[in-house]
């Protein structure tokens, strides 16, 4: 039976087995581990297994070469340069550019960041009028259509921007990120934190300020003058309390980029973007009077006591036409005036003789500086060179001289006593700015130191002494001082305080058809402490409100509001 059944077995299985192997593997059946599958015959794989391991193999290979393909041949370029950009990208973590404040610490440019998405802070500009060429504004940085910043810091372009933009600016930082090839972030580290830049405290009066411009701003409106300009300065230190040009314009909209503001600014006839205050040039008429006084007095050429008769006009003989004298008009007859009443009456006869002489047979003789000497003090009270305000662009003016008259009108190049004449009473090519005026009048306050002018608070004086005697200045301070009590500067005379002051009007355009009102002076006149220099441009000749009207009101505002600049 056992025989039989093997026989079977052995036929179906196609090989002997041997009954000792049988025995063996029995012997072992118990210590096999099935679910390892220990002790279970292995079959060979089939042919068709093989086929199937083949086709799934060989697409998987297709797919990664076609995926290989459309990685490096169409779009290998792009995904290049996504993943040098993105893998570790530098970019910059923008400085907040530094504050600006008054004297007061009142902000007047600071930093506001939107949304917490902004790259940086927007600058931001406090909203007092007359302060736009003072404080300036920035150009921030920007982007290109790519998103890629092309310009990386706040680039200051007017006033006090642009003067300390070096310290205002700080220094960008720098951030490291990393990314995958999606795009996301993997890690980010700053490498350099960003460093603010420094605070700015001018010494400008922001109230003061907006006050003097709203008085410049109504006179003009009030009276058809173009434009205008007012400087206060410390005659101690050159501080200047208030620097303003009218009209000013938004700073706000310009930093921002509005473009129809833009426009609407550069094509007002006014030319508001002009800083008057700083590079406007205007005939100054008779507020150089003091300069020539001072001149004549150190120069020997009158004493405090010597007086001229104005009768109204003063007349020169003609070489070139004996039958036509030239004749030169006062403004008005001031009768026999000392110097100190020539200042308090503005009387052009007097300044006339004393500029350029007066020899004509039958009257009094006088001797005069001449043009070299008037030439030579005008620029040792400033005219003629740039005032020197740090980091603003300020003009310097033009003086007259023969050399210059031949080579502006070579048509007529000889120099003539009339052209003496005109200069010495700020006509004909005399041109000055209200920054010029403004320490024309300190130097005359402070005893004939030439100040710096300085727009940071608490600074160091900086200024030259000129070669002018002091007992000429106090018969100026007199004279200037006389104009308020009894002179024709009575719109600055107040019971609050002593005002000195010299007025100057001067004619221009082609027919004289235009005039440039002006007013210098200084307060307190007992113990002056700051100096003024006020211009209105271009009004209808005649007109009788000028500057002498609007600093009046200005100052009737100090004394009700700021006193303590008045003490």
């Amino acid at each position: 039976m056992i025989v039989r059944r093997w026989r079977n077995k052995k036929k179906r299985l196609g090989n002997e087995v041997q009954p000792d192997e049988i025995l063996f593997d029995s012997s072992n059946l118990p210590s096999f581990d099935r679910d390892h599958f220990e002790g279970r015959i292995e079959r060979p794989l089939n042919q068709r297994t093989f086929t199937i391991a083949e086709i799934v193999l060989a697409v998987i290979a297709l797919a990664l070469v076609f995926r290989a393909g459309d990685l490096q041949l169409v779009h290998g370029a792009s995904y290049t340069t996504r993943a040098q950009q993105n893998q570790l990208a530098q970019a910059t973590i923008f400085a907040d550019r530094g504050i600006i404040t008054d004297r007061t610490g009142v902000p007047l440019a600071y930093n506001e960041r939107q949304s917490v998405a902004d790259d940086f802070a927007s600058r931001t500009y406090a909203n007092f009028a007359g302060l736009a060429h003072v404080v300036g504004y920035v150009k921030p940085p920007a982007k290109d259509s790519t998103g890629t910043y092309f310009r990386n810091e706040f680039i200051g372009l007017d006033g006090a921007e642009k003067a300390f933009n070096d310290e205002l600016a700080g220094q960008n930082g720098t951030q490291l990120t990393e990314t995958d090839a999606q795009g996301k972030i993997v890690s980010q580290s700053v490498t350099e934190p960003a460093q603010q830049g420094q605070k700015i405290t001018l010494s400008i009066d922001a109230s003061v300020t907006q006050a003097l411009y709203s008085a410049i701003a109504k006179q003009a409106q009030a009276s058809g003058f173009k434009g205008g300009a007012g400087v206060i300065m410390d005659v101690e230190t050159g501080e200047l309390l208030a620097l303003t040009s009218y009209p000013d314009y938004s700073q706000q909209l310009v930093e921002e980029g509005d473009t129809k503001a833009i426009a609407a600014i550069n094509a007002d006839s006014r030319r508001p973007f002009l800083d008057r205050a700083t590079n406007g040039l205007y005939a100054p008429g008779s507020i150089v009077k003091p300069v020539v006084a001072a001149a004549a007095l150190t120069e020997g050429v009158i004493d405090e006591n010597k007086q001229i008769l104005s009768t109204g006009s003063i007349s020169v003989p003609n070489p070139y036409d004996p039958a036509h004298p030239s004749i030169f008009k006062d403004w008005r007859a001031n009768g026999w005036v000392d110097v100190r009443h020539a200042i308090a009456y503005s009387s052009d006869v007097y300044f006339y003789e004393v500029g350029g002489g007066f020899n004509v047979p039958g009257q009094p003789v006088q001797a005069g500086l001449g043009i070299d000497k008037l030439d030579q003090y005008f620029r040792m009270f400033g005219f003629g060179s740039d005032p020197g305000l740090a980091g603003f662009n300020d003009a310097d003016g033009n003086l007259p001289t023969p050399a210059w008259k031949a080579a502006t009108f070579p048509a007529d190049p000889t120099w003539h006593l009339g052209d003496t004449y005109h200069t010495a009473i700020g006509q004909y090519g005399v041109q000055v700015s209200p920054l010029q005026a403004a320490r024309e009048a300190a130097a005359i306050a402070n005893g004939g130191i030439l100040l710096t002018p300085q727009l940071i608070a608490s600074s160091s004086p900086q200024g030259t002494k000129i070669a002018v005697s002091p007992y000429a200045l106090q018969v100026v301070r007199e004279g200037m001082r006389l104009g308020v009590t009894d002179g024709i500067a009575q719109a600055v005379k107040l019971g609050a305080v002593h005002v000195a002051a010299k007025t100057g009007t001067a004619q221009v355009g082609t027919s004289n058809q235009f005039e440039n009102s002006w007013m210098i002076g200084f307060f307190p006149y007992e113990h002056p402490r700051y100096a003024y220099a006020m211009v209105l441009e271009r009004g209808p000749a005649g007109t009788l409100q000028g500057s002498p009207g609007a600093m009046g009101q200005f100052l009737q505002w100090m004394q009700a509001n700021a006193p303590q600049y008045l003490q």
